[in-house]
């Protein structure tokens, strides 16, 4: 938590000194840092004030080849209450989805 917020403070004084500077790119070389994340700190303070300045990580919410939920819920069911393998599992699926 306080490392967030250090870093957060530190994102912030960065913005600030390009504000009042008026020159991203001398602001950049000097902190050390590329514009390109620069800039999207710059979005994501815009857009979510300070909240938008904590490190994430890269992960998207929702895998592309994720199962979908309902047949997620659907096999676990299946093994929970009937004791069944993967494959009798999967013959079950695969015949009640056609």
């Amino acid at each position: 938590m306080i490392k967030d917020q250090r870093e957060v403070a530190r994102k912030l004084r960065i913005l600030q000194h390009a504000d009042q500077t008026g020159d991203v790119s001398k602001t950049c070389q000097y902190i050390g840092i590329g514009r390109s994340g620069f800039y999207c700190w710059q979005v994501a303070h815009r857009r979510h004030g300070a909240a938008g300045l904590v490190n994430r990580l890269p992960i998207p919410n929702w895998h592309a080849n994720r199962t979908p939920v309902e047949i997620e819920e659907k096999a676990l069911h299946l093994r929970s209450q009937y004791y069944l393998g993967p494959t009798r599992i999967a013959w079950y699926l695969a015949r009640r989805s056609e």
